[in-house]
């Protein structure tokens, strides 16, 4: 049975929310070119607290989107890698990530004209 995601009930809505998400969409670009520790995925995904990297990992490795591999090593050694869907995922979220980079700029100037317009005059 194929998934309905424009069907309220569909599980497919949890996963595009979870792929939507700007920090999954920086954690796959971070990792596309291998393997990373938590710091320097926080590192590389500027702005994100340490307990926001945390669900998001958590999550995506649940997903099936990246591995964890523990090094039993002193001091401790995680490392998340993309996974072969992972992998898969990055290459349409590449993309997205070029047609932002790419429209940013009539993206701002449509923003700063609608503000423009819709912003009450100062008495």
């Amino acid at each position: 049975m194929l998934s309905n995601p424009y069907d309220r009930n569909c599980p497919t809505r949890q996963l595009l929310d979870r792929i939507g998400d700007q920090w999954t969409v920086l954690i796959v670009g971070a990792l596309k070119d291998g393997p990373l520790r938590f710091t320097a995925i926080g590192h590389r995904v500027d702005g994100i607290s340490q307990k926001v990297l945390t669900q998001t990992l958590r999550s995506l490795v649940r997903d099936g989107i990246l591995t964890r591999t523990a090094y039993a090593v002193i001091p401790p050694k995680v490392e998340y890698e993309l996974t072969t869907l992972g992998r898969n995922l990055s290459e349409p979220l590449e993309m997205l990530d070029q047609w932002a980079r790419r429209h940013m700029t009539a993206v701002q100037e449509s923003r700063d004209a609608y503000d423009a317009e819709h912003t009450p005059a100062s008495a």
